[in-house]
């Protein structure tokens, strides 16, 4: 029964092997999500899902999977009810004090519940708030909405309050980690990961939780063993385009910005506009009086920087290949002259570019910024980043 579910996984994109499902599977033949939607969600999602990016996916084939689930009518649901009475005894033991069970036993048990509300639906007529008996909103009645009963069944309520029949797979929570949608915070950071280069140094600070225990092992007392503690070693210079075309893409710029921040210990940032010229600077609001000649960091940092040029490299070709190309100011090298200098100095680079891949063979500009990095330039995407990453870790 579950063949379809799978299926609609593989052509999701969602590399899911057979391997899995069969574990899945196995999963299900243990009862560990017997009559419990939110279990089985969770189970199949651990079970067939390896990788978070495609989490959505996952999510989106789930809701294709079985959806009308949640159409199907009342009566139906009445009708097909066929739990096993011991299974309800061991699960009102687990979650139900002796008082509500007393409430339960009173009302003439699970039978007698169902019993009942099949009549309160043929009697009641209109909409019902509050009290204890009638189907309504925020009452104590075992049927209704917006209320509590030890064993209710809930009607027209359109999500839950108590966690206890929520479509958790609607909520679709990892929509902004899907690897061909623009980026957010969240997942620049985890495609940010892959530039990680961990090094020991610094004091004995951190413990060693496998050499204490290898340690207390081998000599039969606790010796609590430490290591250096680990840093970052990557060392990343940034080169941010600001202003212009660049502003539609301000936004997953500064999430690009504020993402490469957190991860990297020695980071170094610089912005520009349009293409690299004789002079970067730091604060936007002083970029006439307080620049920082590209000369200058070119004879800072050293070459074992990883280069990082971000902007949509959108601009006249005349910015790119002449003296005098710049649309702000009087440049008496071309633009191409300082991206060749910076390729030189430091051979791990990259371009990132914000506009969707799909459109940069209509725009001559990129074509040819393109090709001053030897294609190095990738799309901000998840996918592109970690594409990028590995360019840059090669």
């Amino acid at each position: 029964m579950f063949l379809p579910f799978f299926e609609n996984l593989r052509k999701s994109g969602i590399p899911v092997s057979l391997r899995e499902y069969l574990s899945f599977l196995e999963g299900m033949k243990a009862g560990l999500a017997t009559y419990d939607v939110e279990a089985f969600y969770y189970l199949a999602r651990t079970a067939m899902v390896k990788d978070e990016r495609n989490l959505d996916k996952f999510d989106r084939a789930f809701a294709a999977s079985f959806k009308g689930l949640e159409q199907i009518g009342l009566e139906q649901v009445l009708e097909a009810v066929d739990l096993p009475a011991d299974w309800l005894e061991k699960m009102a033991e687990k979650h139900l004090s002796a008082e509500e069970k007393a409430e339960i036993e009173a009302l003439g048990g699970f039978d007698k519940l169902m019993e009942t509300l099949r009549e309160r639906l043929k009697e009641q007529e209109g909409r019902h708030q509050g009290g204890n008996k009638w189907i309504g909103t925020a009452g104590t009645s075992p049927f209704g909405a917006y209320g509590y009963n030890p064993e209710g069944v809930r009607i027209g309520q359109k999500e839950s309050r108590h966690q206890r029949a929520v479509k958790v797979w609607d909520k679709r929570e990892f929509k902004n980690l899907d690897d061909t949608v623009e980026l957010g915070t969240r997942n620049i950071k985890v495609a940010l990961k892959r530039l990680r280069r961990w090094a020991r140094e610094g004091a004995h600070e951190e413990l060693d939780l496998d050499g204490t225990i290898r340690a207390t092992a081998e000599h039969g007392y606790l010796d609590v063993k430490t290591r250096p503690e680990r840093h970052n070693a990557v060392k990343v210079l940034l080169f941010l385009d600001i202003g212009g075309s660049m502003d539609p893409h301000i936004k997953v710029v500064e999430e690009l910005f504020s993402a490469a921040r957190t991860e990297f210990k020695h980071l170094e940032y610089y912005y520009f506009h349009n293409c690299l010229y004789e002079g970067v600077w730091r604060d936007n609001r002083r970029r006439w009086d307080a620049q920082t000649p590209t000369w200058e960091v070119l004879h800072t940092y050293g070459p074992d920087y990883k280069c990082i040029f971000v902007g949509d490299a959108s601009m006249s070709p005349y910015e790119i290949a002449y003296p005098g190309g710049a649309n702000e100011h009087w440049n008496a090298e071309a633009g191409q002259t300082w991206l060749q200098r910076a390729r030189e100095q430091w051979k791990d680079n990259l371009w990132i570019n914000p506009v969707p891949e799909k459109y940069w063979s209509y725009t001559h500009s990129i074509q040819m910024i393109r090709e001053l990095f030897d294609n190095r330039m990738v799309p901000m995407t998840l996918s592109g980043l970690e594409q990028g990453m590995k360019e840059l870790t090669r």
